[in-house]
């Protein structure tokens, strides 16, 4: 029986020094140029993450990504070598896309070595997922409404990053220390990270004028499922984690 819950890495990651730079203002992410060559070059750490509507990521795909129009739906073929990708398939204002061999928003590992590979893989590619930004109300904020949809954006984060590994790294460990069971679910969260890159005076424009965003969806999920016979911890939902990361240049 795998004993994953109880087995943190054997050294605690050491936090990376990093030198701060100057990121260039943006004020429109959906017509902007964005720098598809560095997106995937993972080996490169001055890469830190991106946001692109996701209109203008399927028009336009950075390397290492492909788009095909079949039955009417448009179908994203990605390089597994250098891309950890958590979409799965949206329902955009010009029709479906659908992301291939994606485990979509939430993956599930079973063994020492599924967990270890998964590790590895958000640690030395560069992760994407699907956000949206959304107006939110008083009012539909106050009767825990789903607030109305401005968009969706494709956020791109350098796992290889030494201050991303680190969080990364840091996070899970802390998870496995942490949790009752064998079993466990953890949100890796990256609202943090988003909100400090596109800053806060960040607006769409609307037909309304400028909104500011609220940012939803920002996460994707990890779930360990043991053999156990009696994970109780995990039946009653004990073991739900969830930590962020908050680096973003």
């Amino acid at each position: 029986m795998t004993q994953l819950a109880l087995m943190p890495s054997s050294s605690t990651p050491t936090k990376p020094k990093w030198t701060a730079h100057t990121r260039e203002e943006h004020s429109d992410l959906s017509s902007r140029r964005y720098t598809r060559k560095k997106m995937l070059e993972s080996k490169n750490s001055r890469f830190v993450m991106d946001v692109i509507e996701l209109e203008s990521f399927v028009n336009n795909p950075p390397h290492g990504f492909t788009v095909e129009s079949r039955a009417g739906c448009r179908v994203v073929k990605w390089d597994q070598e250098n891309s950890c990708v958590f979409i799965g398939e949206i329902q955009s204002g010009k029709g479906k896309v659908v992301f291939c061999n994606s485990p979509g928003r939430k993956v599930t590992v079973r063994t020492l070595g599924e967990y270890t590979d998964l590790r590895r893989q958000l640690t030395s590619k560069t992760i994407y997922i699907l956000v949206s930004a959304c107006a939110e109300t008083k009012i539909e904020e106050k009767r825990n409404r789903d607030v109305p949809s401005l968009g969706h954006y494709v956020v791109a984060i350098n796992g290889n990053h030494p201050m991303i590994r680190w969080e990364i790294e840091r996070g899970l460990d802390m998870t496995i220390s942490s949790v009752a069971g064998e079993s466990y679910t953890v949100d890796v969260d990256v609202s943090a990270a988003l909100q400090g890159w596109v800053g806060e005076s960040y607006h769409i424009l609307d037909d309304v004028g400028k909104i500011k965003p609220v940012w939803k969806d920002t996460h994707f999920t990890i779930k360990y499922r043991s053999d156990a016979l009696f994970d109780f911890p995990y039946w009653f939902g004990f073991s739900k984690r969830q930590f962020k990361v908050t680096f973003h240049g």
